[in-house]
């Protein structure tokens, strides 16, 4: 072979290699998980006000994510947000009174959902609902209260 051929093996090599750890970073940005299929069983909260939170947001435990947020619908008796979550088997064992909080990762950035297991002696099991929920704080809402009070605290 040639030197210009061997030249261009190598620059079609590496177009190769960075085209597949492009593909690679945004599978991993998005939150793909197609390819694994680790054992999961769905939970369900009504929650008030969602704020931000998307499906495929994480639901996590002291940080550690235990699941993926499936899907997000009205009650139709309640008309609250009804947040799916699908949770790894292998966190199985979650006491029943189990409570649900939206939180904000940083000041402004994604929202997920965290979970504070409690100390029932019956677990979550599939279709299990979480009754012990907090909405999301909306910032909006919380400068409108600000702003409220310090105009009222001046008369």
């Amino acid at each position: 072979m040639t030197r210009q051929k061997i030249v261009e093996v190598w620059v079609g090599g590496f177009v190769l290699f960075a085209l597949a750890s492009l593909v690679v970073i945004a599978l991993k940005v998005s939150n793909f998980e197609g390819l694994s299929d680790k054992p999961t069983y769905q939970v369900n909260a009504l929650f008030s006000n969602i704020g931000g939170l998307k499906e495929r947001s994480p639901v996590k435990i002291s940080g550690v994510v235990v699941g993926r947020v499936e899907k997000i619908t009205v009650d139709p008796v309640t008309y609250q947000a009804r947040v799916t979550m699908n949770i790894d088997t292998e966190f199985n064992e979650l006491p029943i009174d189990t409570s649900a909080s939206i939180l904000t990762s940083g000041l402004l950035g994604d929202q997920y959902i965290g979970l504070t297991p409690g100390a029932d002696d019956l677990y979550l099991t599939e279709g299990s609902q979480i009754d012990l929920v907090q909405p999301a704080l909306v910032l909006e809402e919380l400068i409108g209260q600000f702003i409220t009070k310090f105009s009222n605290s001046g008369e």
